[in-house]
């Protein structure tokens, strides 16, 4: 009785975890995609060159392993096929684990994406949060003669009907954006407050005398101490964007965008850019003509590419450079759009809902 219990549990915090974490990627599968485009890149060159093949479908890749994450976590305790679900969140945790423990000693990956951007986790508490699981389902592994050998109708019916409901979730994701936005640019944000710091950064100051180490809140002026490092105390007050950046060969445009009524029509790669919606957008930057609003387009390309884009589209507006990046953590959608008054967002798109410019003009009524 026990050990029945003992093993229900183990399956409960397993399963709940497989089922937590999918479901946070089943609401952004595009950015677990870009997560595993990092990772072919790091393996094509560290380990084996045939990984670069898997980027051209590492958007497919992402749905298929949020909804069997899901899926798994959700048979594992229902009790559904136990030695196949076993066995197979056994496999997925081995190369889960090896992924965290390549990302944190060779510092290659520095987040795995293990909780999407709702959870941040550094590599080595990923990799050790891997070894916990590792250990359950291995504990499960050596008992899954113990476990259910047969499950009832309903249990089966609930499994099926999680995986086609994560597969839709999961498409729709795709094609619009995701349902909850857990970025730093999420709708309501400002921009320009997020670059700064959230309260004033405290360091402590690591100093070595006499062979011993010492820690000082305030760096001393005794010059017979040796520096040795100097640590954050508050990490959490760090900015939480970092890196945004746009410009042309005139110079930085950053303060230019948040000023004022700005719409960005973004675009992470100009090769791989959907066209399927480009008349709509036409539609919506000439209605912008004589309107409070400016149109800017960012894109992660060369000046040339930029121009000859815009030039080809008729679209006569301030055209800007970005880190692909960053353009990709702003919006998962290529185009995408983003709405902004003074910094602020207001509104964000993907290319498949293009506003109207009344749905736009109303963003700033509210």
């Amino acid at each position: 009785m026990f050990k029945q219990g003992f093993l229900w549990v183990i399956r409960f915090i397993v399963g709940g975890l497989f089922v937590f974490s999918g479901m946070i990627k089943v609401n952004d599968p595009v950015g677990t995609s870009i997560k595993l485009e990092e990772y072919f890149d790091v393996f094509s060159t560290d380990i084996a060159g045939f990984f670069i093949h898997f980027k051209p479908i590492a958007l497919e890749l992402s749905v298929f392993l949020v909804v069997v994450e899901v899926v798994l976590g959700v048979m594992l305790i229902l009790g559904v096929q136990s030695r196949f679900t076993v066995w197979a969140l056994a496999l997925m945790i081995l190369f889960f684990t090896f992924l965290t423990f390549y990302s944190a000693y060779f510092n290659k990956v520095t987040d795995c994406g293990c909780f999407g951007d709702a959870i941040k986790l550094t590599p080595w508490e990923s990799f050790y949060k891997d070894l916990i699981l590792l250990v359950l389902i291995a504990i499960l592994f050596l008992f899954q003669m113990d476990l259910p050998k047969t499950s009832p109708t309903w249990a089966k019916g609930v499994t099926v009907l999680v995986m086609a409901m994560s597969f839709v979730l999961a498409i729709l994701a795709v094609r619009n954006l995701p349902f909850v936005d857990f970025r730093a640019y999420k709708v309501g944000v400002n921009i320009p407050q997020n670059m700064q710091p959230s309260a004033p950064l405290q360091y402590s100051y690591v100093m070595k005398k006499d062979g011993k180490l010492v820690t000082f809140d305030q760096y001393p002026s005794d010059e017979s101490l040796e520096f040795v490092e100097m640590n954050l105390k508050n990490p959490d007050a760090l900015p939480k964007i970092s890196d945004f950046a746009v410009w042309n060969e005139d110079g930085d445009y950053s303060e230019e965008v948040f000023t004022g009524n700005k719409m960005l029509i973004l675009v992470s790669s100009m090769a791989k850019m959907s066209d399927s919606n480009l008349i709509q957008l036409d539609s919506l930057v000439k209605s912008l003509s004589g309107s409070p609003i400016q149109p800017v387009f960012v894109a992660a390309a060369s000046q040339d590419e930029i121009q000859n884009f815009t030039e080809s589209r008729g679209w006569d507006m301030l055209s800007l450079q970005a880190d692909a990046t960053v353009v990709k953590t702003m919006i998962r959608a290529n185009p995408g759009i983003m709405v902004l008054q003074n910094g602020k967002v207001l509104g964000k798109y993907h290319h498949n809902n293009t506003p109207d410019i009344n749905e736009v003009l109303d963003l700033y009524m509210n």
